[in-house]
């Protein structure tokens, strides 16, 4: 483009005389308008670099690629010197957005309404993060939204929770057990799950008395690893039996060990 911005500035000094011996009739108008023509010409070619010089820098744009997201990147797919295309599949790398993150888990199809009402009323729902073994909490966060569908081979519903992960506990394709808290219960009766029995009609305990066991009917709350919510028919404080139901019947007498699991109670 110099080059032709120097030929420009040429024939514009030439036009000007041009204009010069065009009034004194020293040329005709044939070269005089041959030398405006000449001028345009340039002009136009001047033109057509700077296109040239706009096209290179959109390509060399292109030469550094930015994010959309901010997050982790893992090992490069590609190695430099490696032949690529503009329709590799893999690409040169994957970025994973670290925060915030969100957790994909599953709810049975029977818990759905009671979820269901809860986020109606515009309620934020608590999720929680726990490693494997459901003894560490990880991380918490809210439930965001639900799936439109039932999953006709599990029976379960999807949902995903959103988490801030601040810190950086959770990880792309982490394995988590999520626990969504619906509802707190409160002066709930609790009572290991060894002491539930169940009958053709219904769910009952082995409570202590003085004169010997009770056979008593129950209605079974919420449950959660070796514990289970008591709804109806049990009061705090009762003793019931968690070892031996099998040879139990109606006015047994039993002896109460006060060892761990061997002994429990209802309790608030």
């Amino acid at each position: 483009m110099a080059k032709d911005q120097a030929q420009l500035r040429n024939s514009q000094r030439d036009l000007e005389r041009f204009k010069t011996l065009l009034a004194r009739d020293m040329i005709s108008k044939q070269e005089f308008d041959a030398q405006i023509a000449s001028i345009d010409q340039v002009e136009g070619v001047i033109k057509s670099d700077q296109a040239q010089i706009d096209n290179a820098k959109l390509q060399l744009t292109y030469s550094r690629i930015v994010a959309p997201i901010s997050g982790r990147i893992g090992l490069r797919i590609v190695d430099e010197g490696n032949m690529v295309r503009a329709n590799d599949p893999n690409g040169l790398a994957v970025i994973t957005q670290l925060q915030p993150i969100a957790v994909v888990f599953n709810i049975p199809q029977d818990d759905l309404p009671r979820i269901l009402s809860k986020m109606n009323s515009g309620q934020k729902l608590v999720v929680e993060a726990y490693n494997r073994d459901l003894k560490q909490k990880i991380a918490t966060g809210t439930l965001l939204t639900i799936d439109n569908q039932i999953d006709p081979n599990t029976g379960t519903v999807r949902f995903k929770a959103g988490f801030a992960n601040e810190d950086n506990s959770l990880f792309p394709n982490q394995f988590v057990n999520a626990r969504l808290l619906v509802d707190t219960k409160q002066g709930a009766v609790i009572v290991p799950t060894a002491a539930i029995q169940r009958s053709p009609q219904s769910a009952y305990v082995y409570v202590v008395k003085d004169d010997g066991v009770e056979s008593r009917n129950v209605t079974i709350g919420p449950s959660e690893g070796d514990d289970v919510s008591i709804d109806s028919g049990l009061s705090p404080g009762e003793v019931v039996v968690v070892e031996g139901v099998d040879r139990l019947q109606q006015g047994t007498k039993v002896a109460a060990r006060m060892m761990g699991a061997s002994q429990a109670k209802g309790k608030e």
